[in-house]
């Protein structure tokens, strides 16, 4: 089943950075925030549900216990939602997705697993891949430096990169979390393991969304929740396949990591046929290689 419920996450993970990105407006200073702030009320909605309906055994300290994954999967967010207001969901994607092949290599070095052969040719694909679209931008193949400014096409550009890394750690901690025999949960079974990291997950972004609401009142910001319409759409999405990968990371998180990784094959699709993004040639050959070296992994790991 955990196979089933990795590719129910890519599928609904590409749903919702379509919807990410038509909610990131590049003119609305605040709108990673508001997005933010969107993500964490819809899932504390859904983790107070899960609450009233699933006999779990939660407990308050299972929030503090699972928060370094939490925190790791909330700050990679925050990172993203901000870049999307610049870069194209297209480039941006591709290399955020990235983390599956990062998370593999923290496994192997931080807990001794082997790595295949054609899975270092992918992870080498993924790298050139990467470098070729960082040239690009940095060559003026791109306006972007015209558009925003130097200094902001820079922070913009390096948002994906470290969405990938935050990430992958996150994905990382999760494939201990989710193992029995190495989770610091305590008082779960093999049948709760899920739910409670899940509801911890949704439980702290809540948090944070209060926090950052509380920000935006102060700084005058206007925010309505019915108003938000695609950020809610891409709350829906997110969480629906939060919900989703949790099941597919405790089955085979080492494998299901780089298959969810896929997303972007998703993304892009979407992206060029419905907000319209027109890459270069080069562009697109450069983070075709990111996506062939993805698709590798995934294939070589899931044998």
């Amino acid at each position: 089943m955990w196979l089933l419920f990795a590719i129910l996450t890519t599928v609904i993970w590409g749903l919702a950075e379509l919807f990410y990105k038509k909610g990131a407006r590049p003119d609305e200073k605040y709108s990673h925030l508001k997005i933010t702030v969107t993500v964490g009320f819809v899932m504390g909605i859904h983790a107070i549900i899960m609450l009233l309906t699933q006999d779990m055994g939660y407990r308050p300290y299972h929030l503090v216990q699972y928060l370094p994954v939490s925190l790791c999967y909330i700050l990679s967010m925050a990172f993203s939602f901000f870049g999307m207001r610049f870069i194209e969901e297209s480039i941006s994607d591709p290399i955020e997705n990235t983390s599956g092949a990062i998370c593999a290599l923290m496994a192997v070095v931080l807990l001794g697993e082997t790595i295949a052969p054609p899975v270092v040719v992918g992870i080498v694909i993924i790298v050139i891949g990467i470098l070729g679209v960082g040239f690009l931008e940095n060559t003026g193949s791109t306006d972007r430096k015209k558009k925003i400014g130097k200094k902001m096409a820079v922070i913009a550009f390096a948002m994906p990169f470290c969405y990938a890394i935050i990430d992958a750690l996150g994905s990382f901690l999760d494939i201990i979390y989710l193992e029995m025999e190495t989770t610091p949960l305590t008082e779960i079974t093999e049948e709760t393991i899920e739910n409670v990291a899940n509801t911890s997950y949704e439980l702290t972004f809540f948090f944070v969304a209060v926090i950052l609401l509380i920000f935006m009142k102060i700084k005058g910001v206007h925010y309505e929740l019915p108003r938000q319409r695609d950020k809610i759409l891409a709350a829906l999405c997110e969480t629906a396949g939060q919900f989703t990968y949790v099941f597919a990371m405790s089955g085979n998180g080492a494998i299901a990591a780089p298959i969810i990784s896929s997303v972007c094959v998703v993304s892009m699709l979407l992206s060029r046929i419905f907000l319209k993004e027109k890459l270069t040639f080069r562009q697109y050959f450069f983070l075709f290689l990111v996506i062939a070296g993805i698709l590798l992994i995934a294939i070589i790991e899931g044998d």
